[in-house]
């Protein structure tokens, strides 16, 4: 007999960065992140309260060849956002902040809305409201 599995969502993800001091005041600032565990000073974890982030500092070794590059191997990832404008309060807060603005506030024809931004190891982030996910 096959015990039925329920996937809960994609809820977590792991980032390699260069400075995970940076990196963690990034996502707490303009994604409402808290650090729910800090093992040491070379990680950290935040947590929405339903998604996490782990960010990993690399090692000096390994910082000479971290190539930041506008070809990277992960396209993007996304936060959802709970309504239009939302969106727009984070594309505001983001351009107030001088954040990258990868692709700027767009009107999708399914009609999501969303924009693009880059943390600072050039991660690209899509900031998205998607009608059809409902959040509760």
């Amino acid at each position: 007999m096959q015990t039925k599995r329920k996937t809960r969502g994609l809820r977590h993800l792991a980032l390699r960065v260069r400075d995970v001091q940076a990196s963690q005041r990034f996502y707490e600032r303009l994604f409402d992140m808290k650090v729910v565990w800090k093992p040491d000073t070379e990680n950290v974890y935040l947590s929405t309260g339903y998604d996490n982030l782990a960010l990993h500092q690399v090692t000096s070794e390994e910082l000479s060849q971290f190539n930041l590059s506008q070809i990277h191997p992960l396209d993007h990832l996304g936060f959802i956002m709970d309504s239009p404008s939302s969106v727009d309060a984070l594309f505001f807060e983001a351009t107030k902040q001088g954040v990258t603005i990868v692709k700027p506030l767009k009107q999708h024809r399914d009609g999501s809305y969303s924009f693009y931004l880059s943390d600072p190891d050039l991660n690209t982030i899509q900031v998205l409201f998607e009608p059809s996910i409902h959040l509760h």
